[in-house]
């Protein structure tokens, strides 16, 4: 070719060629395997296809490279070779500079056409088409990777040769042929919502519930249930004018039935039983009403316990401690509540707010609140070894004594000042909170 109309096209054309294949290997590197997997099982014909290259992209990428690199040398080459005369004798002829060599001008027209050709294979034989790719990876993995899996068939025993070579060189390296396969971590799975969730495509809402799942894995029995303190449950012995009252005030569906104290569960009562029995003309037995009772270790998994319920088609469970005593139940219910949050019905009474602002730093708490969810509320650090969960374990954790039904004194720990409200027995049911060196003129007045 001596026309330089015919060398620009045929850099054109290696540009191009470039292009192509740098195209396809983005695009074959940005698909997703499980959408592809959906797309193969809804009929898509080049699902499969594409499906085994992502899985198996070793001979695939390189052809690709094979492809690329030989299109960039034979690029720089013709160019160099076809193109430096020309400007060579421009400057020298034409311009009359002579003050270099032929030889010393020669290298350098080399330099410069090769800066120029990088310029324009960059951004018309790398960048433009990569980002193309990026954009819509599985149309143009479509429409390309017909013509480079041809090429690579002929290809096939360059590549095996390449790859034969590349092996033994990492041998000699003592370095391992084939990449580790890496496991999506639970971190990056969490940084993958967020992302979505900065994005616009995953809702606050999802997010909260992937996070939840994963939280909920790392949770225990005791960590969910509700304690045997504030359990509703009836003695065996107890009056059907106590039951009923008991199922008006609280509206739950199963209670517990013991025999002396709660840590003799006997079995659970489900009030529709109760109620459709003691609708009849012949009303049995509380005992022979109830259900068998399901026994769990209060360090039972959260994710294991839901199984083991849901294998069992139980929806409440008696959670029992290390020495053998009831520490409180849990419901299927509790277990879900965990993951999406609060679940209520028409029948559910109101419950208030476990932590509710009373003025300015100034909050009213529940001697059940969870201690990592007040901390978080009023901006303080816990300590990692604390032995408590709860507001009301803080406080017993500072004081001497157990108080029942009488004053507590004010407690200062973990940069909270906690003035107890209401005590019931030897439980606290709430107290004033606020951040210590928080003005106490700012506290609301203690009911």
């Amino acid at each position: 070719m001596d026309s330089i109309p015919q060398q620009l096209l045929l850099q054109v054309i290696l540009i191009l060629i470039n292009a192509f294949f740098a195209m396809t290997e983005i695009a074959v590197i940005s698909l997703n395997p499980g959408k592809l997997r959906m797309l193969a099982e809804e009929g898509d014909k080049t699902a499969p296809r594409l499906l085994k290259l992502v899985e198996e992209p070793s001979g695939f990428l390189s052809t690709i490279q094979i492809a690329i690199t030989l299109a960039g040398f034979l690029s720089s080459a013709f160019a160099a070779d076809n193109f430096a005369g020309y400007l060579v004798d421009w400057v020298y002829g034409d311009l009359g500079f002579q003050a270099l060599s032929r030889g010393t001008l020669n290298t350098l027209s080399v330099i410069a056409i090769t800066l120029v050709l990088s310029y324009f294979t960059l951004v018309l034989g790398e960048l433009t088409p990569k980002r193309i790719a990026m954009q819509k990876p599985l149309q143009v993995a479509r429409f390309t990777c017909g013509v480079v899996m041809a090429i690579a068939a002929v290809l096939r025993p360059v590549v095996w040769l390449l790859s034969v070579s590349t092996n033994g060189l990492l041998r000699l390296l003592r370095l391992p042929t084939q990449p580790e396969e890496e496991s999506v971590t639970e971190e990056e799975i969490r940084m993958m919502v967020d992302l979505g969730q900065a994005k616009g495509t995953i809702q606050r809402e999802e997010g909260e519930w992937i996070d939840n799942v994963f939280d909920f894995g790392e949770s225990m029995a005791r960590d969910l249930m509700t304690h045997a303190g504030d359990v509703t449950a009836f003695p065996v012995t107890a009056e059907d004018g106590e039951i009923l009252q008991a199922i008006r005030r609280t509206g739950l569906s199963r209670y517990p039935v013991y025999d002396g104290d709660l840590n003799h569960v006997l079995g659970i009562l489900n009030a529709r039983v109760f109620l459709l029995d003691r609708a009849g003309a012949h009303p049995r037995p509380l005992r022979e009403l109830l259900q068998s009772a399901c026994f769990v270790p209060d360090t039972l998994n959260a994710a294991a316990l839901l199984r083991d319920m849901q294998s069992r088609k139980v929806h409440i469970a008696v959670v029992i401690d290390e020495y053998g005593d009831t520490a409180g139940i849990i419901t299927m219910e509790d277990l879900l509540e965990e993951i999406v949050g609060s679940i209520y019905d028409e029948f559910d009474p109101a419950e208030p707010a476990e932590i509710e602002a009373v003025g300015p730093g100034v909050w009213k708490v529940s001697g059940g609140a969870d201690i990592e969810e007040v901390a978080e509320t009023l901006g303080v650090d816990l300590p990692e070894d604390r032995e408590f969960d709860t507001l009301g374990g803080l406080v017993f954790s500072q004081l001497h004594t157990i108080p029942r039904n009488g004053p507590v004194p004010d407690v200062e720990a973990c940069g909270l000042h906690v003035h107890v409200d209401q005590v019931d027995g030897f439980r606290i049911v709430s107290a004033t909170v606020r951040k210590c060196g928080s003005p106490p003129e700012n506290a609301a007045p203690a009911s």
